[in-house]
């Protein structure tokens, strides 16, 4: 229900549009990834040619180069960041592709993981836009075992002594919680 006023959402492109604007692949990533975390799937030869295709790598609200907590000015900084949802990052996509580049056509939508369920969205909620859907090992909806595993992640953030409900004194200090995250991130994840 909250609106981010002058939300920004970072991306990366490979290829070229061409005239028809019927080239398109759009390629979200995955929890905790970034479009550049992405670049190694595309090149020429492979499945993800930029030589044939116009390949979008968006970002996601709350990665750090999108609108995040970090980067976004009052009133919603830090702990009053709203809360997103995929719908969210997959609406401030679609306004990306049509406003900023005016395609109308997607010859595929593919993603794993959170770059799934981003994808079952996509073919949801723009299926007259998208021609071929690609969810690789990722679900149309969270799973308990998902849901219980993301909670995990928000609690050792929020296990920092300087969490503060979000609002970090010390944006200087090494966070303890942020570690704790990447160390149940690289072992689960």
């Amino acid at each position: 229900g909250a609106t981010l006023h002058g939300a920004k959402l970072a991306y990366k492109t490979h290829g070229t549009l061409n005239a028809a604007k019927d080239n398109v692949i759009l390629f979200p990533h995955m929890y905790s990834g970034t479009p550049k975390s992405m670049e190694m799937f595309v090149g020429a030869g492979r499945p993800l040619d930029p030589e044939k295709y116009f390949i979008i790598l968006p970002g996601q609200f709350g990665n750090g180069f999108s609108s995040s907590p970090s980067n976004t000015p009052p009133p919603f900084n830090m702990g009053a960041f709203p809360d997103i949802q995929i719908g969210d990052d997959v609406r401030a996509q679609h306004r990306l592709i049509t406003e900023q580049f005016g395609i109308t056509e997607l010859q595929l939508v593919l993603g794993w993981s959170m770059g799934a369920e981003q994808t079952y969205e996509w073919a949801v909620a723009y299926p007259d836009m998208v021609k071929r859907a690609a969810p690789i090992a990722g679900t149309a909806k969270t799973t308990p075992h998902d849901f219980i595993f993301v909670r995990l992640l928000e609690d050792v953030i929020k296990s920092d002594p300087a969490w503060n409900g979000g609002f970090y004194t010390d944006p200087d200090a090494v966070h303890v919680g942020m570690r704790r995250h990447a160390q149940v991130w690289s072992v689960m994840g």
